[in-house]
Order: C-alpha cells, then structure tokens, then sequence
C-alpha cells in the first residue's frame, strides 16, 4: 500500500489521466440511473479534486485553481442529479469552463518550465488533453442551452446528452472526424473550429518541445 501511495503522490498527473478515462469508460454503465449519475458526480468532484492537487505542483497559481475548483465539485454533483435543468448546465459550464482550461493551462507551465522531461510530465502531456476536451464539452453544454438545436447526431431529435459533446469534443480535438454529432448553428460551429485549431496547436507543441530537447540531449 506504501508504494501504491507513494506511486500517486508522486504521479498525479497520471492519477488525473486515468481518472478521466475511467469516467468515459464508466459512464455509459452508470449515465441511465440515478445511482449511476450521482456516482459519476461524486467521481467528477475526485477528478476536480486531483486536478486541484496536480496544479498545486505546477507554476501556476494554487489559488485559482481551489477558487475555481471548489464551485467546480458543487455543479458536477448537482449535474449529474439534474441533467436536464438549463440553469444548471449553464452555471456548470460557467465554473467548470474556466477551470479545466486554467488547469491545462497550469499543465503547459508545467511542461515547460524547465529543460527536464520527468515521468509524471509525459503524464500530464496526455491529462492536458484530456482536460482541454473536457473544457470544450462543457462549454458545448452551454452552447446547446443558449442556441438550441446546436448540434444534431444519431438518436432522438433535441438536445444532446454531455456524453456525446464530450465524444463530439474528443473528435474535434483529435482532428480524426469521426464523430456522428455534428455542429449545425453558427455559434456551435465557431467553437467547434476554435478547438479544432487548439487541438492542432497542442500537439504541434507537445512535439516541438520534445524535439527540442531531444536535440538539445544530443548536442550536450
């Protein structure tokens, strides 16, 4: 048990990762009841939680990240217990918008901000992703609230459920296209290309910054 500790205290960023896998994997079992979306929220508020924690151990401002975090952990549990509710999803959106991007924000600091390369900042390269996507499904979330009819996809007409914005927000990211979700208003198809061109940034980065120091290794 004391090497497992000490594995996740030392590795947060790989915590966070799985984390946020495991909540797409689960969420498809527990989505359809209402056991099954309050456990999802309170695995939500863990996830919120350990993002809090990885920014503590980056550059950026611990502060921000609680002052966001903890209105963050109230909406992911009330969500998950009233999905449907547009006051709800829009005040959601509007705490946790803002703090995944800060915390991916952080995360970037943290890959950058010196000229080593450890084990849990190759984690944070693949959590940083992840955590964009989950910004973007959110504020897709909101989107759908203030310009219905944003996006249409397989299944019944309306509204879709965050689960297909988050695979819609994966795909987009990814730049793979192979999402059957689809943006079909202005303002949805904006923000769609906005994290289009985000997604292409990051690994453009992610690359160029281990290149560099690849050849930087070989120089020395």
């Amino acid at each position: 048990m004391r090497r497992w500790w000490v594995a996740v205290r030392d590795h947060p960023s790989a915590v966070l990762l799985v984390g946020q896998l495991l909540v797409v994997v689960a969420h498809p079992f527990l989505e359809p009841s209402a056991a099954g979306r309050a456990v999802l929220g309170v695995g939500q508020m863990a996830l919120v939680l350990t993002a809090v924690y990885v920014v503590r151990r980056t550059p950026a401002l611990s502060w921000v990240a609680i002052t966001l975090g903890l209105p963050s952990m109230v909406f992911a549990v009330l969500e998950a217990v009233r999905p449907h509710t547009d006051w709800v999803v829009l005040v959601s959106a509007a705490v946790h918008v803002p703090f995944y991007f800060f915390v991916s924000y952080a995360m970037i600091r943290y890959l950058f901000h010196d000229d080593r390369v450890t084990r849990d900042e190759l984690y944070a390269t693949g959590a940083a992703f992840t955590v964009v996507a989950w910004a973007f499904a959110y504020l897709y979330a909101a989107v759908q609230v203030l310009w219905p009819g944003s996006f249409v996809g397989a299944g019944p007409p309306g509204d879709r459920p965050w689960f297909d914005l988050l695979f819609l927000s994966f795909t987009t990211l990814t730049s793979v296209g192979l999402s059957d979700v689809l943006p079909v208003e202005p303002h949805a198809r904006s923000f769609v290309m906005v994290e289009q061109v985000a997604g292409v940034l990051y690994v453009a980065l992610v690359i160029a910054r281990l290149v560099g120091l690849n050849a930087r290794r070989r120089a020395g």
